[in-house]
């Protein structure tokens, strides 16, 4: 198939493009860009006023299946993720079974190939995610997986987590850590602070993340591992890591929209729809993230899409579990609260989503190079919508962000150069 995308504003950060030109794509690859184009054979798709861009990269997503189907499957995640302009996730392993073995990760993405959505499952760092012996890296390697977790599951013990550094290292796999002291945060449901002291609840204290973040920095600094700490919520957490890059160690992070446009007060209106994992925080840590994402500090924005049954949500806030969906929003949120704020130009927060996270997990994706898989998107950054869970195509309609005005909208998205997601 020939797909020629016409007249669009193509916004490449990874190359420095902000251009106006023609993108022509053939058996699944960019083949040609330049203006004017005018091959034969080709389907034309009208990209005037539109911006072109690389299919979002998102290194943190729950789909969920195998053994939690009734809050998603592959099926629905990927079609959720297409919706949102994502071409590529990295799903997490905590599913049932884990993603503690080669074959696991084969079916995740024997599930995932026709929907067109690349899906990389990570493995878990320990056998079934329970912190006592570690899984077979190279193998969970061999079988596609980019990078290694125990996620919401942190390893407590130190000795076992040096070793995984030592021979993630040996395996060129990044460590992508959780970072919450397990005995401090039990199964608190908010922010330590004003909230829940409000609320006459135990909270979990930001002290119990930014421990564990310095805890694992030191160790990276130790092994020479790549970690990287998972959606990071603290302005403390944020400076640990600037200052550990400022030493040159090999750690990089990511957050998600909630940390950078809500604070631990959406749980007095919300309830357990705000309930996540690490809590949301005080105005000055969203404030912190926004300055880690200003100066660099912060290398990629996530979803950590998770979702939950209604019946699950609509539990009292401390009994339901904690996550919210994320797929189809982010790009609008990031945009909405990013860009059309003037904190980040349009070519940073498009970096963030797609090129920077590609990189650090050593992907060829995220960018739009002659010869490379034609994963991309196609939005209009200003069109208005209002966000609205009843229309989500994900199986979770837990999100805090439901009745949102916001800026943004996937017209298209294209992963091999066939299209996955047409609005309407």
């Amino acid at each position: 198939m020939r797909l020629l995308i016409r007249g669009g504003r193509v916004v490449d950060p990874a190359r420095h493009i902000d251009s106006q030109m023609d993108i022509l794509t053939d058996n699944g690859v960019v083949a040609h860009q330049g203006r004017n184009l005018s091959p034969e054979g080709a389907q034309v798709l009208d990209a005037s006023g539109l911006v072109v861009a690389p299919g979002l990269v998102d290194m943190h997503v729950h789909l969920r299946e195998p053994g939690f189907e009734d809050k998603e499957t592959v099926t629905t995640g990927c079609a959720a993720a297409a919706r949102g302009g994502v071409t590529t996730l990295v799903a997490m392993p905590n599913t049932r079974p884990a993603t503690d073995c080669p074959e696991i990760v084969e079916l995740v993405r024997e599930q995932a190939e026709p929907t067109g959505v690349n899906v990389l499952p990570a493995g878990a760092v320990t056998l079934g995610q329970k912190g006592q012996a570690l899984t077979d890296f190279a193998a969970l390697k061999a079988a596609g997986a980019p990078a290694l977790t125990d996620d919401g599951v942190p390893i407590q013990n130190l000795a076992l987590l040096r070793e995984a550094m030592f021979r993630a290292k040996e395996l060129d796999l990044p460590l992508l850590d959780h970072c919450e002291d397990r005995d401090m945060v039990q199964n608190y449901a908010v922010n330590e602070g004003a909230v829940s002291a409000k609320l006459g609840l135990p909270g979990r204290p930001a002290i119990a993340e930014e421990l564990q973040i310095m805890r694992d920095v030191m160790l990276a600094e130790d092994t020479g591992a790549h970690v990287h700490i998972c959606h990071i919520s603290t302005a403390k957490g944020v400076e640990i890591v600037r200052q550990a890059k400022a030493r040159g160690v090999q750690v990089t992070c990511e957050t998600c929209p909630q940390y950078f446009t809500l604070t631990h007060e959406e749980v007095l209106c919300q309830g357990a729809m705000a309930r996540v994992n690490p809590p949301l925080r005080t105005q000055a840590d969203v404030e912190g993230i926004r300055a880690g994402l200003i100066d660099g500090t912060i290398d990629a924005i996530v979803t950590d899409h998770a979702p939950h049954t209604i019946e699950e949500k609509s539990r009292p806030l401390s009994e339901a579990p904690s996550g919210m969906v994320g797929l189809e929003t982010s790009l609008a949120l990031a945009l909405t609260g990013l860009y059309h704020t003037g904190l980040l130009p349009l070519s940073r927060v498009l970096s963030l989503m797609s090129a920077s996270p590609a990189a650090l997990l050593g992907l060829p994706k995220g960018m739009l190079c002659v010869g490379r898989n034609a994963d991309l998107m196609i939005f209009d950054p200003n069109e208005e919508w209002v966000i609205d869970r009843d229309k989500f195509v994900s199986k979770g309609r837990n999100t805090p962000f439901h009745g949102w005005a916001v800026r943004g909208k996937v017209k298209y998205t294209i992963s091999r150069g066939n299209i996955i997601y047409q609005e309407g």
